[in-house]
Parts: structure tokens; sequence; C-alpha cells
């Protein structure tokens, strides 16, 4: 009942609100301009009209209209220029707007997050990672450790076994027969020439051969 007597209170207007109601009427100016320009345009027939029939006074009177209606289409055209232009400004305030706003609530997410952690317990952690950092590098030092050392052998047994070992290599090397070098080949004897091998004369056989089947094909023809 009282809100009808006192009335409902004004909401403010949104930055999404207002740009709304500025498409809005820049539409309907759009609209208005193309109407506008729709009547110049039949202005401008009709004083051809009057013209062709030699009416002057008709054609004058067409003409005012048409500067009339090119008055009002000038006017929409300011009009539609001061919208886009506060549009624009207040499409770029309200970018600042949100960024402000983000800005805002990181440095409150901020300061919650720091008021959540203390330096003490900062160090708390920090000492116990450390602690448990060491405690795994000494159970892998103690995991790669291997089972048996060199402090485990005898080194006297080494010694014993290694002149056992030279012992069989020499007296091996003893055992092995002597090697002579090959004797020099003594130079052939002037005047008889060295005879050649089998496959040699074989081979040269068979050329005379080829060359005189060659010859033969050749007398033939």
């Amino acid at each position: 009942m009282f809100s009808w007597i006192l009335g409902r209170p004004k909401q403010e207007p949104t930055p999404l609100s207002t740009l709304d109601k500025l498409n809005e009427t820049l539409e309907m100016l759009e609209k208005k301009e193309g109407v506008l320009q729709k009547k110049i345009a039949m202005e401008i027939d009709k004083a051809k009209e009057f013209t062709r029939a030699k009416n002057k006074k008709a054609a004058i009177q067409c003409l005012k209209r048409k500067r009339l209606y090119e008055v009002q289409v000038e006017q929409l055209g300011n009009f539609q220029l001061r919208i886009h232009d506060q549009m624009i400004m207040l499409e770029g305030a309200k970018a600042t707007t949100d960024t402000v706003d983000s800005l805002r609530t990181a440095a409150a997410t901020m300061k919650a997050m720091q008021k959540a952690m203390n330096i003490d317990d900062v160090d708390k952690t920090m000492d116990e990672i450390n602690e448990q950092t060491e405690n795994m590098k000494q159970i892998q030092e103690a995991l790669s450790t291997p089972i048996g050392t060199a402090a485990d052998f005898d080194e006297d047994e080494l010694e014993a076994e290694l002149e056992e070992l030279e012992g069989a290599e020499l007296e091996e090397q003893l055992l092995q027969p002597a090697t002579f070098a090959p004797t020099t080949q003594l130079p052939p004897i002037p005047g008889k020439q060295p005879t050649r091998p089998a496959s040699q004369k074989a081979s040269a056989n068979s050329a005379e051969e080829d060359e005189l089947s060659a010859l033969q094909a050749e007398m033939a023809l």
C-alpha cells in the first residue's frame, strides 16, 4: 500500500542498460533519417515533373520542402554523432570500471591470503620440507651403496693369484714353436723366361681362339 503512495524507488542505471538505451535511440534516428531521405527523393521527382509541366511555382515549393527535410537530416546526423560519442565514452568508462573492480578484487584476495598465512608457519613448513629431503637423500645413499667393497678382499691372496697368472702366461710363451722368417726369393736366371702359370696360359689360349674366330667371321663376310 505504501509502495503505491510513495512510489517505487528509482533504480540506478547500469552501463549495460544505458548502452542498450543509446542503441535503441540510434536505431530510431537512423529510421527517421531513412524516411526523410525518401521524402527528399520524392520532392525532387515532383519538382522535375512540375518543371516539365512549366509549373515553376509548384516546383519551387517542392524544392523548399526538400531543403527543410535536408535540414532535419543534418540535425539527425548530428544527434547520431553525439550518441556515438556518448557510447564510446561509456564503453571506455565501463572498461575502466571493470579493470578497477578486478584489481580491487585481486588486492582483497591477496590480502586475505596473506592473513591466512603466517611467516612462522611458512618457516616451519620449509624446515619440514628440508628435513624430509635430507632423510630421503640418506635413504637413497644407503640403498645405492654396493653390498661388497674392496676392503672385504685379502690383498695377499690377490697378489698370489696374479703371480700364478703371470707364471702360466710365461710358460705358455716358452712352449710355443719358434717361427722363422721366409727366405728371400732368388733373382731369375738371365736369358731364361719365367714360366707362366697354367691359368695364365689357358687365358692366353682362349684370347687367341677368340681373335681367330673373329677373323674367320670377317673373312666369311
